[in-house]
């Protein structure tokens, strides 16, 4: 990388620092009008999660300086928040808990914690705050990619997702299997016919969300002149949340649909290299029932297709 877009890439991270911090409020004297410092709330955050907390294991948890540490313990037990002791299997080591008035506090702050950014969240459009979720969760996953992830749920189909479903399935096929913009090309025609002309007791889309983020799509669709028969369309789920169960839970959902608009059975197209898909889709129950090479977007591969008698 040049020195000059090392530079400017490096200005644009501090710009955006000090943006943030003013943002929520960091620089301010108490942590949302207490007298706590955001560092003794996460502090406080962190004692909570478990009953007991040796001292050893928290100083491992938070990158905080060793005296500076003890001296917040310090000032936590003379205020009465949290209360020492030893570890019964070995009395050397010290251990940690919150007291029922440091519960009290962290409860406290929570509340206004979430006070704070419902207020925030309020003022922003709907789409613009799915954007700004999406875009805090790769920054995340950028510079902690082993993190852990909250959850998952399933929601209706809202104004920004189909825009999404498209765009998604271009670039991760791209990324991940070298497809040109043909593949892109013929999710957006998926999309528009089933935004311009879809019968919502017969047909209807799912999009999976972790922690906000929207994390994958599915779609059931009826099937062109066969009227007792359902598609299974457009299934994705974002590499970073895979794992987690939401392709099966998406699979799921689409299936008991099928079931309760009445069809009769269920088909969908897929690709034998796509092997964690097919495996949720045996599971499932469908089996495989033809295959062909296919030259498509601008690849070569096998060309499944796969059905499940409802």
């Amino acid at each position: 990388m040049a020195p000059d877009e090392t530079d400017g890439q490096v200005a644009a991270f501090r710009d955006f620092n000090r943006f943030f911090t003013n943002e929520i409020g960091l620089l301010r004297r108490g942590l949302l009008g207490s007298p706590h410092s955001l560092t003794e709330a996460r502090l406080l955050y962190e004692l909570a999660q478990v009953e007991v907390t040796e001292t050893k294991e928290l100083r491992g948890r938070l990158d905080i300086d060793p005296g500076y540490l003890s001296r917040m313990l310090a000032g936590f037990e003379g205020q009465g928040l949290v209360r020492r002791g030893r570890a019964a299997a070995d009395a050397r080591v010290q251990t940690l808990r919150l007291t029922a008035k440091g519960k009290r506090l962290l409860k406290s702050l929570d509340r206004r914690s979430s006070e704070d950014i419902a207020g925030r969240l309020d003022g922003v459009a709907a789409p613009d705050r799915v954007r700004m979720l999406d875009a805090m969760g790769t920054i995340r996953d950028v510079l902690d990619p082993t993190a852990q992830h909250d959850g998952f749920r399933l929601r209706d189909l809202e104004v920004g997702d189909l825009g999404w479903v498209v765009s998604r399935h271009g670039e991760i096929y791209a990324e991940s299997f070298g497809w040109d913009a043909s593949f892109e090309a013929l999710v957006s025609t998926i999309v528009g016919r089933f935004a311009a002309d879809h019968d919502p007791a017969r047909e209807r889309g799912w999009i999976a969300t972790v922690g906000g983020r929207r994390a994958g799509s599915i779609f059931s669709v009826a099937e062109e002149g066969q009227e007792d028969t359902a598609r299974l369309r457009l299934l994705i789920v974002e590499p970073w949340a895979r794992g987690l169960g939401v392709g099966r839970a998406l699979v799921e959902a689409c299936i008991d649909f099928a079931r309760t608009a009445g069809y009769r059975r269920m088909v969908l197209w897929t690709d034998d290299f796509l092997t964690a898909a097919r495996k949720l889709y045996a599971a499932a129950g469908f089996r495989l029932v033809d295959s062909k090479p296919e030259e498509a977007f601008g690849a070569t591969s096998i060309a499944e297709d796969w059905e499940l008698i409802l």
